[in-house]
């Protein structure tokens, strides 16, 4: 008995596969592409191919991970052209990158501009970076601060952290030291490293050790190895003795 090449099996699963999707309503279709990523990835291909635009960004992402640049950005692209918001901040990432192609920082700039009128708010915080430092738009660090409070009134917690970044220098922005300090609480309350350890430097500073212990103990865990090591180096620095044996341990 001959059996099916792979070929064909995968090929009929595909069309199995296409003939349920055609067949889901939409919670179906959201709860099928959220699952678990191996299990998902052969439905989120599907679908892509499809025309699914949440599923081609998906994709994108996958092909990305894979370190298929080419292929991520062919697929952001196509769920841009549908008016994925998240799909238009990743092709800016693959121009601003060069994942796939050139770089070209200015094409960025109008991807992540795009995706910000979409509702993204990882494009207003990346379009925002691009005009804080100038880098293939004009610089404006007041439209940067803008771009960061848009972004950070949705919940994002890095743009949160460079809103009080602004508000702490006067970069752009009016100084507000109190403004500062809420939007770092806020940022560290959702999880951000860097808020976390900028927020326990000011409650060290505000004489709160064991609050800047616990926020300094927090940062470091959940920063990335290069990072976790500057800032225990730093800290170990700290002219408050019970910081500065924080810091020494956590750098061990």
């Amino acid at each position: 008995m001959t059996g099916r090449t792979p070929e064909a099996a995968e090929a009929e699963a595909h069309y199995q596969r296409m003939w349920r999707l055609r067949r889901m309503s939409e919670a179906e279709l959201r709860a099928v592409l959220a699952g678990d990523p191996a299990a998902a990835a052969p439905w989120i291909e599907s679908a892509a191919r499809y025309g699914v635009a949440e599923a081609q960004a998906r994709l994108g992402q996958l092909r990305l991970d894979a370190g298929d640049g080419a292929a991520a950005r062919a697929w952001f692209e196509r769920a841009a052209a549908q008016g994925h918001g998240e799909a238009l901040n990743m092709v800016g990432r693959c121009q601003e990158n060069g994942w796939g192609g050139e770089a070209d920082l200015t094409a960025a700039a109008g991807w992540y501009r795009s995706a910000a009128d979409a509702g993204s708010a990882w494009g207003d915080y990346n379009l925002a970076n691009l005009l804080f430092d100038g880098r293939g738009v004009a610089q404006d660090r007041a439209a940067a601060c803008a771009g960061y409070r848009r972004a950070a009134a949705q919940g994002h917690a890095r743009a949160m952290n460079l809103l009080a970044r602004c508000r702490e220098e006067g970069w752009g922005v009016a100084r507000d030291p109190a403004a500062a300090r809420e939007w770092y609480r806020r940022s560290a309350e959702a999880g951000y490293f860097r808020a976390q350890y900028n927020f326990a430097a000011l409650l060290a500073a505000e004489g709160d050790a064991d609050a800047a212990a616990r926020w300094f103990e927090a940062a470091l865990n959940g920063a990335p190895p290069d990072s976790r090591g500057a800032m225990a180096a730093a800290l170990a620095g700290h002219p408050e003795p019970s910081l500065a044996a924080l810091g020494r341990r956590l750098a061990a």
